[in-house]
């Protein structure tokens, strides 16, 4: 199978594209390779992927955003798949530099979109976020949920992302699925994250900051996870839903090829445990730095699995401990502390 993958030198691309050529896949890579965080990591990531895959992995540094750029690397290179993870990434950030999540997720969502509306590729699979959810007090979260009360302007621009491709289905008959990832991690993560932020500061006996005075909850999703999920998915190609009502509608389905899954380990863990578990891994103590909740934020996130283990048979369950543990070896080795 040939992909294409947006987001390749990401945390999430990188560990999709690792798994994709390991089954033999041919796989397409775009990254611009911004500075949202150290470019030298993405870099890296890049070596390993291109040592791994041989001529079966081509990568274009360009932004998607660009559509006559992306066009012109792209032709004449054949893609019967789209996994579409590159986005503008944090909900904090969101709050500094707003232009850059309206030009990456939205303006090169449709890039995306139109890209594999004019290819006519089998099936295209992108990244939405559980922030969808917003300040939902329900617990799990559900597809059937509400997602249309945003509190940082990243959520808003994930759940535009799947009305836009909910749209495409409908017009085009364009097969889409849209993923809602919940808190992701593991080796080679993002260095703007709670885990790297914490295991870094920790070593350098600097105190972390912990947010709502450590009254928080999320659904750690370790990233072999996700990319299990990601593939599974990708490899069942969305369909209408042959019972979906207008006037009763699920939103994860539709009378278009088009759905929408959560995909989290449904096992919130409280973030003064993920700590713990941090500290266990390090053998070391955190000096922790209480603070409020920050705008945008939300106290807990909690995902309903129910739809996607129905739909692919699968469900996260790495534990915790052994994920934390599995990223800390990783730091301790990639930055040889």
């Amino acid at each position: 199978m040939r992909v294409l993958v947006t987001g390749a030198a990401g945390f999430i691309g990188y560990a999709l594209i690792r798994a994709l050529l390991a089954r033999g896949d041919v796989v397409v890579g775009v990254d611009n390779l911004n500075d949202y965080y150290q470019v030298s990591l993405k870099r890296d990531r890049l070596a390993l992927l291109a040592e791994a895959g041989g001529n079966r992995f081509t990568f274009h540094e360009l932004d998607f955003s660009d559509m006559a750029a992306l066009t012109a690397a792209l032709e004449g290179q054949p893609i019967d798949r789209i996994v579409h993870l590159g986005a503008q990434a944090g909900v904090r950030y969101s709050l500094e530099n707003p232009q850059a999540y309206v030009q990456s997720n939205l303006a090169g969502h449709v890039n995306l979109l139109e890209l594999a509306r004019h290819r006519a590729v089998e099936h295209m699979v992108y990244a939405s976020s559980s922030s969808v959810y917003g300040g939902n007090t329900k617990l799990p979260f559900a597809v059937e949920d509400r997602t249309d009360h945003p509190v940082s302007l990243y959520a808003a621009t994930k759940r535009a992302d799947e009305l836009m491709s909910e749209t495409y289905a409908h017009l085009f008959q364009l097969p889409l699925t849209g993923l809602r990832f919940f808190t992701v991690y593991g080796p080679w993560g993002r260095p703007d994250m709670a885990l790297f932020l914490f295991t870094k500061a920790i070593l350098e006996g600097r105190p972390i900051d912990v947010f709502n005075h450590g009254k928080m909850q999320r659904d750690f999703t370790f990233v072999d996870d996700i990319v299990e999920g990601v593939i599974r998915v990708m490899d069942r190609t969305a369909e209408p839903n042959p019972g979906f009502v207008s006037d009763t509608p699920d939103p994860g389905t539709s009378n278009a090829p088009y759905r929408v899954f959560n995909i989290g380990n449904h096992s919130p863990v409280q973030l003064l445990d993920y700590i713990a578990c941090i500290e266990d891994a390090l053998g070391m103590k955190a000096q922790k730095n209480l603070l409020p909740l920050q705008d945008g934020d939300v106290p807990a996130t909690y995902a309903d699995v129910d739809a996607l283990r129905d739909w692919v048979g699968f469900t996260p369950a790495t534990d915790i401990r052994s994920g934390v543990q599995r990223f800390v070896a990783w730091y301790r080795e990639y930055y040889r502390v």
